[in-house]
């Protein structure tokens, strides 16, 4: 990790797909997920599901810093929402989003 990343900043999403639609859900999310680890700025991205079969998902991405997810994120609308509809069509409910500063030490990044 490059000395000058004072502080990354961890986007962490949990959503459900809606009922019956949770195979499209996860194609979608793992599309998103793919397209921002191929973006300069996004240094991991990962989807996790839950282990009790309830059908949470723990969406998570890490960046460099505030502007690069901005940037991520718009080109991702405009990439992907624009062409399949965005997710609130397969979203079971609301999703609970933040987005956390992190010591990139404690990351124990290589």
């Amino acid at each position: 990790m490059s000395s000058e990343i004072k502080k990354v900043f961890v986007e962490t999403v949990v959503c459900a797909g809606a009922p019956g639609k949770e195979a499209r859900f996860m194609r979608m999310l793992e599309s998103r997920q793919t397209y921002k680890r191929r973006q300069d700025g996004c240094l991991a991205a990962w989807t996790g599901t839950s282990i009790d079969g309830a059908g949470m998902v723990l969406v998570q991405s890490v960046f460099v810093d505030n502007n690069a997810w901005k940037r991520i994120s718009d080109e991702v609308m405009k990439a992907l929402d624009s062409k399949d509809g965005g997710l609130e069509s397969v979203l079971a409910g609301p999703p609970l989003v933040g987005m956390f500063e992190i010591d990139p030490v404690k990351l124990r990044w290589p």
